[in-house]
């Protein structure tokens, strides 16, 4: 477990993003070159959506998903260069990227309890250092005070072609539908956000100009 840093306030990148526009291996690539620490805000609604089929609870009911998101016992955990939200000390790694999972997540990340608590916790990783955090509103709701917010993007044809690349069947016009529209916290760039469409970029040219943004921030802050 990492201790806690107090001396000074935590840096907080965010990059958000619709998905398949290389969220996570990018955040994971500028928090390794950093050494800051990654989180994957998306896994925890998919942790979420994980618990709630295992218990046999209606993704659809909002009033009962809400109840278990308020009762299960989840906490965060920082090991291994990351910070992530486990269950009763577990952390389903494999059981979240299910086809099943990515159908349940959109209905359980809509309810607007669930992204009340989840903004709770997501800040709460601030405690354990500086982060790299990636998902859908982190610029926008969860830190939108950070003066570091990309926003990544990329042709739908491309992000469906890295979607079953990676063996997950999504349909991302629908997807990204739920995640504009919902009435709490849509998906949007957000103020001062940077924004990079890597349609025809590799994820190193990416994470480059990423880094290479914030290096120079960080050293005209000095």
């Amino acid at each position: 477990m990492t201790v806690p840093k107090k001396q000074r306030t935590a840096i907080v990148i965010a990059i958000d993003g619709p998905s398949a526009s290389g969220k996570s291996t990018n955040a994971k690539m500028v928090a390794r070159t950093l050494h800051f620490l990654h989180v994957d805000t998306g896994a925890m609604y998919r942790t979420l959506a994980w618990y709630c089929l295992k218990h046999q609870i209606d993704v659809n009911d909002a009033k009962a998903v809400a109840t278990a998101c308020r009762r299960w016992k989840a906490t965060l955990q920082s090991g291994e260069g990351q910070v992530r939200l486990v269950v009763d000390g577990y952390y389903p790694a494999q059981e979240i990227r299910t086809n099943e999972v990515s159908a349940a997540v959109t209905h359980v990340a809509a309810v607007p309890k669930v992204r009340e608590w989840m903004k709770q916790i997501q800040r709460q990783c601030a405690q354990f250092g500086d982060l790299v955090m990636e998902g859908r509103d982190i610029g926008t709701n969860v830190f939108p005070e950070t003066d570091f917010k990309y926003y990544l993007d990329a042709r739908i044809e491309e992000r469906a072609r890295r979607r079953a690349a990676e063996g997950i069947q999504e349909n991302l016009e629908v997807r990204d539908r739920r995640d504009s529209q919902r009435a709490t916290s849509p998906l949007m760039i957000a103020l001062g956000a940077k924004v990079i469409n890597n349609s025809e970029m590799t994820a190193e040219q990416t994470s480059r100009m990423i880094i290479e943004d914030i290096q120079a921030r960080l050293k005209a802050a000095e």
